[in-house]
């Protein structure tokens, strides 16, 4: 999220006239900070959030719900790399986000540091304009830039910086027409039931008003903290991180969100070997946790963060730890923390059942190198037990999927197309059973196998051999019959795999996959499938750059465009969108013209292979040909959207196309007319997905014109579009059709998840042996290709 242009510059400038002020205390203060003012009437979109406090949220997605929230800025947020002034930038962006969120009709409160930091820049300024000029002059201008300054006392400097950081806050969110009001508090605040009281009526009124508290430790008059120096049940506040966690019971926060400078909590110190980002963590888990030093500043440290985590939890307040100085997300990581995205650590008192993602991951990795291991029979032979299960247990997998049928239909929120596609036949399931033993016999000759050999010098041999790609996430919709065909290539190409399925297919997916681990027991390799069923957002899958491979998207074109973006640092192998053609050249037969567009609009018009854009020759209009076509396509019950061009021709045209790249996937189509084959290239280059198009003509010359010059994954001469589809090339099946440039291409089966590893076998050979004193020389000799795969170890 950024700051828009004309906020930023209204923001720098209050900014500076704060700066200005708080430098120079002879100047006129630019704002008045009264301790509680109204604010302006400006209207804001109310969201309704009610919740009975008292449980904190067990998942990150309530977090939606959130009513009241406590955010904590610690030092390493607040103040500068240098420690000497305010990080101005971050501020400002914080407060846009606190503000936004307090206009949305949720009550925001901020416990923030910093005024130790304003302070200290305040003073050394006052310092060294006290210096005496004369001695400034005589000593010259390179000694007055190295004099010394004093250590300034902690408490003068907070005494100093209060004032200047609250009108610095007050001018930030001026801006957004929010008002604040500034606390000072100490920990005898807390134990006196009288001044409890007090500051819980005022924060209470202050809110009721619409008002942004801005708390903060009154650290000109706070003493030292003691150790252990809590009270039983009760929490002492030592620093910023026990005043949040204090404030946010006291006042029934739902939410208590404490920006520091770690992504989160790790379960060892942040930079060391191994050092895990928690995504959750949970009461009793604190055994597993070794910390490090606390942060560059600040007093507390991320033992005392957890440790306010920790009894806010137990009141009733959730609570996240999360990165509030990295430039990337900063502008962004509040609002995403209440909109339940993976960000941080989020500490929660339900632990699921199963295990998180991060682990199922893990697991998967670890039994996905066994699976690669297994000679390529074994292999085989899980795809064929699967392949017999979908047979053997069709009765479950139908009843299942009744189950997500007759929910589906209930909901009501399934297109036609897409209930289509979530319903299972005994005919589909014999036709993925047939599939399956394809693959199987496929992948006796992928793992391993040896693509060059090359002799480099005498006793030094090269090979480039196939490996797996490591552990892929496949993300579908609405596509059971999508769960057998991918864990079989994934089996066959010794991949790891992480399945998310649709809700809408829970049923469904849930016996599938019980069958795919079934079959991999054979050889002991259960856990490299795992199925996601937590409530885990795809975007948060997406961020998984460190544990997942390659993501798969299988649905809509706008989940593949959705992940694309998500995706961070994770190839996505996939086309965003299926917009084929069909061009009817002037020599095209009528017969195989009528037959191919009728297959390749009405065949199964949801799929991404089906045309949704019909190209006509000029000369066929008004023509029997055309007449026949514009027949069959109303017989079959198409709905015809006519291209600028094909509009101009006609007196009372179908309604005109809001654009020539669309993806119908129903009965519709758009249909527009070409001067040449050069034109229909053209328009196909121009509004194409890349996908498959198709010529149908009698002309091998202008068919072989249009195969060589159009650039899409599949191009097709008097057939279907409709047979790009890895079952119907021989694949066996499928993990999706790519458009990408690198790589895979087209219907990607068992080769697309492959890749390769280079292997050098030697004999003490260095590279200096070749240099120009050396004694070797470099062959570089092609040598025969084995088409035997090297003998892998057999399991137990």
């Amino acid at each position: 999220m950024q700051i828009c242009a004309v906020s930023a510059r209204l923001c720098r400038q209050a900014l500076s006239r704060v700066l200005m002020s708080a430098l120079n205390p002879s100047a006129a203060p630019p704002f008045r900070l009264a301790a509680v003012r109204y604010w302006s009437n400006v209207p804001f979109l109310t969201v309704p959030l009610a919740r009975a406090h008292g449980k904190s949220f067990a998942h990150r997605g309530e977090l939606r719900q959130a009513k009241r929230i406590v955010v904590k800025l610690g030092s390493a947020v607040v103040t500068r790399g240098d420690e000497c002034g305010l990080a101005l930038g971050r501020l400002a962006s914080i407060v846009e986000q606190v503000a936004m969120l307090q206009n949305q009709g949720r009550e925001m409160m901020i416990v923030t540091s910093g005024a130790v930091a304003f302070g200290k820049q305040r003073l050394r300024h006052e310092i060294l304009l006290s210096q005496s000029v004369r001695q400034a002059l005589h000593s010259g201008q390179n000694q007055l830039k190295d004099m010394s300054l004093p250590v300034l006392e902690a408490r003068a400097c907070a005494a100093a910086g209060q004032s200047g950081l609250m009108a610095l806050y007050e001018a930030m969110f001026t801006q957004y027409s929010t008002c604040t009001a500034q606390i000072l508090v100490t920990n005898l605040d807390f134990h006196d039931d009288q001044k409890r009281r007090n500051l819980n009526s005022t924060l209470h009124e202050l809110l009721r008003m619409n008002i942004v508290p801005i708390i903060n430790t009154n650290d000109a008059v706070v003493p030292p903290p003691e150790p252990n120096s809590d009270l039983q049940g009760v929490i002492s506040i030592k620093d910023n991180d026990s005043l949040a966690a204090r404030l946010a019971v006291e006042m029934r926060a739902d939410l208590l969100i404490a920006l520091s400078d770690v992504e989160g909590l790790y379960d060892r110190p942040p930079g060391s070997d191994d050092a895990k980002l928690l995504d959750t963590f949970y009461p009793g888990d604190q055994h597993s946790i070794t910390y490090g030093t606390k942060s560059r500043v600040g007093i507390g440290g991320m033992e005392a963060k957890v440790k306010s985590a920790l009894w806010a939890l137990q009141g009733g307040t959730s609570v996240v730890i999360a990165n509030g100085t990295h430039p990337k997300v900063t502008g962004h990581v509040i609002t995403d923390i209440v909109e339940g995205k993976k960000v941080g650590t989020f500490f929660s008192e339900v632990k699921p059942a199963g295990p998180t993602v991060e682990q199922q991951t893990e697991m998967a990795r670890a039994a996905g190198r066994t699976l690669a291991s297994l000679h390529p029979d074994q292999r085989s032979e899980i795809i064929c037990s699967l392949a017999d299960l979908l047979t053997e247990r069709k009765e479950d997998i139908l009843a299942a999927n009744k189950k997500d049928m007759e929910l589906a239909v209930t909901a009501g929120r399934l297109s036609p197309s897409m209930l289509k596609r979530l319903s299972l036949s005994s005919a589909k399931l014999n036709s993925l059973a047939i599939g399956l033993r394809q693959i199987a016999v496929s992948s006796l000759d992928s793992v391993g196998r040896v693509l060059r050999r090359t002799r480099v010098a005498n006793n030094l041999e090269l090979e480039q051999i196939t490996v797996p790609i490591g552990v892929l996430l496949v993300i579908f919709e609405s596509r059971p019959d999508c769960l057998p065909q991918v864990s079989a290539l994934a089996i066959a190409s010794g991949n790891a795999l992480l399945l998310k399925g649709g809700k809408e297919a829970a049923n469904t997916n849930h016996i599938l996959h019980e069958l795919a681990q079934e079959a991999l027991s054979l050889h002991g390799v259960k856990d490299a499938i795992q199925l996601v069923s937590t409530r885990e957002d795809v975007e948060d899958l997406c961020r998984l750059e460190k544990m997942i491979d390659l993501i798969i998207p299988r649905g809509s074109s706008q989940l593949v465009r959705d992940i694309q973006r998500a995706a961070r640092g994770i190839p996505v192998l996939g086309h965003s969108e299926g917009i084929c053609h069909v061009y009817i050249d002037i020599d095209g037969s009528i017969d195989k013209v009528i037959k191919i567009v009728r297959d390749s609009k009405c065949d199964y018009p949801a799929a991404c292979n089906a045309m949704e854009t019909l190209l006509i020759h000029r000369d066929i209009l008004r023509t029997p040909l055309f007449d026949q076509i514009i027949d069959m396509l109303r017989t079959e019950r198409v709905k015809i959207h006519a291209g600028p061009r094909f509009a101009s021709y006609l007196t009372f045209s179908p309604s005109e196309v809001k654009s020539l790249r669309t993806e119908y996937g129903d009965l519709e189509c758009c249909i527009e007319v070409v001067d040449s084959l050069q034109d229909a290239i053209d328009h196909i280059h121009k509004y194409g997905s890349s996908h498959t198009d198709v010529i149908v003509t009698e002309n091998e010359e202008t068919a072989e014109h249009f195969l060589q010059q159009l650039d899409s994954a599949c191009v097709f001469w008097n057939a279907s579009s409709r047979f790009a589809d890895g079952y119907r090339f021989g694949l066996g099946a499928e993990v999706g059709i790519s458009t990408a440039r690198i790589h895979a291409r087209g219907p990607v089966g068992l080769e697309g998840l492959l890749t390769t590893k280079w292997v050098l076998r030697g004999d003490g050979h260095a590279v200096a042996d070749f240099s120009e004193q050396g004694s070797m020389k470099y062959l570089h000799e092609n040598l025969p290709v084995s088409h035997t795969i090297p003998s892998q170890r057999t399991s137990n």
